[in-house]
């Protein structure tokens, strides 16, 4: 029945959607008004439909339909309830399923926000390439990824539940829907800005349509990637964050691409300047979505966060080439129109400020998409296997990201149109000071060292003093209404920035690592800190073991060993290592019970072991604890300690910035009036 339904959900979803777009194109085209009605109707039945195969797919789980093969790839018996909701996620088709989800999400909310826009030409173009996407990505539901296949079940199937590693952290419910809102939700300027190019209504009124719309999917991606550090951080076990992982880096991308146009659409609205570039970054974002879906999910990787068991990478390929053409094609066909007569005339000013700020965050995102794609294409080309890692990017970013933290100080405090020395000077005086008070700060009393690291302190410290400056200003003129809108919110996203800056440095820089073996009873001293071995537990006992039926047995999916860690003689912290058995079940949990971590002869068990860390969490620093191997029968342990200043300040940064983009999402009250008029009214028709 569950693959029935949803079968038909799919079906209804991609045929409503395409039916949606030719009856669409054809009413347009031909102009005929009644034609235009009907496509509302058929764009609620593809939100129905996504919505009713998102429903589908998680009853199926949660009644551990097998006879999908989903659910017998993903699902398992005993998976707690929160996990095997996200299981949905967890492989290659369920999150196709997921980001239909928010597709049809956004597709709502566009029905309901342009509702009174029947008459606009520029919405229903808008609408129809909002349907086209729909119809892609159910397209895939249908064909490469389809999670509604029939599959014969073997006997006694109990199932293996999601990956291990997405099954030990509450993160796994959060990071990637946060991610995909983000994904996802820069389609929604990315059509709007396609449809101007159709229309020929190159002003400002799209951009001022699609605002909040993008700084809704720029906050959740920012979000989104926040949650993915921290839950490396609390699940892999490797004492980091970010790794510059192929797939993080693709995250990154559109963030990148999506920050620069935030930026600069502010130049436009004010300037009339940067149309053309406006467009295009619009447009790029979106379209790094889709190449960061067809890198995690096309198997040209290997990574610990791809999916590599499907075959959707030809189709988004296609789909990425043909946007990617469409784009072009358009913005080429209305290249007269885009031109303007208008320039950044004086670069020390604000707009010139911001130009220089949207081509590093161009350069920033070429030198990570470089990195990431060429080992692909040195391997597609003579088949050599290139390894481009962490001193490339390391190398490459710390200085862009250093500029980018000075432009970010100083753009705030530049005037539009033309800034004197002397008024930038005195505007600057407490960012200054503020600077270097952080940077004696730093290197006197926290003995901070190397130039890099005391130059991001001192231009963190610069741009923090930029914003309070700014949001002091706000109001002393406003009240709390000068702490909302775009600027408000934008110089509490600034201090977000801050923060991250902070805490990147300090945790990057000044970390420390080293690997000890502890006797049970024994107290090592590390880094100043003293860890003493309490002793070890396992999860299930051997007595809840020795009391298992058969069938009990075999429904066990997991065997938890922990170490008792005490740190400077007060609180007990326990890493551990999860055993996830993959092949004789009995001989695992035997080894387990035994605390050895081989067989006898010497080869490792056919299980998986995950590293579980503990942390104890500080606002000046973490102390991070591994669990390296199974604790031997004499009870001692193996244990990796790292340490990092400051890396809370990562975690609280990432809430500041998602702070930023909520309030920046309120109107200040001299938008409000702007806010009330339509789509229409705000268009201005360059082309007349």
């Amino acid at each position: 029945m569950n693959a029935v339904l949803g079968t038909g959900f799919v079906a209804l979803g991609f045929s409503a959607s395409l039916m949606a777009v030719i009856l669409g194109t054809v009413a347009i085209l031909k102009k005929q008004a009644k034609l235009l009605r009907y496509v509302r109707p058929w764009a609620m039945l593809v939100i129905a439909a996504g919505v009713g195969a998102f429903i589908v797919m998680e009853v199926a789980l949660f009644q551990r339909d097998y006879d999908l093969a989903y659910v017998q790839k993903v699902g398992a018996d005993k998976t707690p309830a929160i996990y095997n909701f996200a299981a949905l996620w967890s492989s290659l088709e369920g999150s196709i399923l997921l980001w239909v989800l928010v597709l049809v999400g956004f597709l709502a909310a566009m029905l309901w926000k342009f509702k009174d826009k029947a008459d606009d030409e520029l919405w229903h173009w808008a609408l129809l390439l909002m349907l086209g996407v729909c119809s892609f990505f159910f397209l895939l539901l249908l064909g490469p990824a389809d999670p509604f296949v029939v599959a014969e079940v073997p006997e006694s199937f109990v199932g293996p539940g999601p990956n291990p590693l997405l099954q030990n952290h509450i993160l796994v419910a959060f990071h990637p829907p946060m991610l995909y809102i983000g994904y996802v939700g820069f389609t929604v300027p990315f059509v709007f800005a396609l449809a101007a190019l159709i229309t020929g209504r190159l002003g400002e009124g799209w951009l001022l349509a699609t605002r909040r719309w993008t700084l809704v999917a720029w906050g959740f991606l920012t979000f989104g990637i926040i949650l993915g550090a921290w839950w490396s951080y609390e699940v892999l076990g490797w004492g980091g964050f970010w790794a510059w992982d192929p797939v993080e880096n693709v995250s990154l991308l559109p963030w990148l691409t999506g920050t620069a146009y935030l930026h600069s659409v502010i130049i436009q609205e004010r300037r009339g300047l940067l149309r053309v570039w406006n467009l295009s970054l619009a447009c790029a974002t979106f379209l790094l979505t889709i190449f960061g879906t067809f890198i995690t999910r096309s198997g040209v990787i290997d990574s610990v966060h791809a999916f590599a068991d499907g075959n959707v990478g030809p189709f988004l390929l296609v789909f990425l080439a043909l946007a990617s053409l469409l784009t072009v094609a358009l913005i080429g066909f209305r290249g007269d129109i885009l031109r303007s007569s208008s320039r950044v005339e004086v670069p020390f000013s604000r707009e010139g400020a911001f130009l220089f700020n949207n081509l590093l965050f161009a350069a920033f995102a070429f030198v990570i998409l470089l990195g990431t794609v060429f080992p692909l294409l040195a391997e597609l080309l003579d088949g050599s296997r290139l390894n481009i890692g962490r001193p490339y990017f390391d190398s490459m970013a710390t200085p862009i990201g250093l500029v980018l933290l000075f432009l970010m100080a100083v753009a705030t405090v530049l005037p539009w149109g033309k800034a004197t020395i002397e008024t930038t000077a005195d505007r600057l005086r407490f960012p200054v000071l503020l600077a270097l008070f952080v940077v004696g700060l730093a290197v006197l009393i926290f003995e901070a060292r190397g130039l890099r690291s005391v130059m991001a302190f001192g231009l963190a410290a610069l741009v923090a003093g930029a914003s309070f400056r700014v949001l002091f200003l706000a109001v002393r003129r406003n009240g709390w209404r000068g702490l909302v809108g775009r600027s408000g919110g934008g110089m509490i996203a600034h201090l977000g920035v801050v923060l991250l800056a902070f805490g990147l440095t300090a945790s990057e820089s000044y970390k420390f690592e080293r690997s000890v073996d502890v006797a049970l009873g024994e107290t090592v001293d590390v880094a100043g800190h003293s860890f003493t071995n309490i002793g070890a537990q396992v999860s299930p006992t051997a007595e809840e073991l020795q009391a298992m039926d058969a069938e009990e047995f075999e429904l066990l999916t997991r065997v938890k060993v922990s170490a008792q860690v005490q740190i400077d003689g007060g609180q007990i912290y326990e890493p551990a290592l999860s055993v996830y058995p993959r092949g004789n079940i009995g001989q695992a949990i035997s080894a387990v019970i035994e605390f050895a971590n081989e067989d006898e002869t010497g080869a490792l068990l056919p299980t998986q072991k995950i590293p579980t860390p503990s942390v104890q969490v500080g606002f000046t620093k973490d102390i991070f604890l591994t669990l390296d191997r199974i604790p031997s029968q004499d009870g001692s342990i193996g244990l990796t300690v790292v340490t990092r200043p400051l890396v809370a300040w990562l975690w609280a940064g990432g809430f500041v910035l998602a702070l930023g983009s909520l309030l920046a999402l309120i109107p200040s009250r001299k938008r409000v009036s702007a806010n009330k008029t339509s789509l229409t009214q705000e268009v201005v028709d360059v082309s007349t």
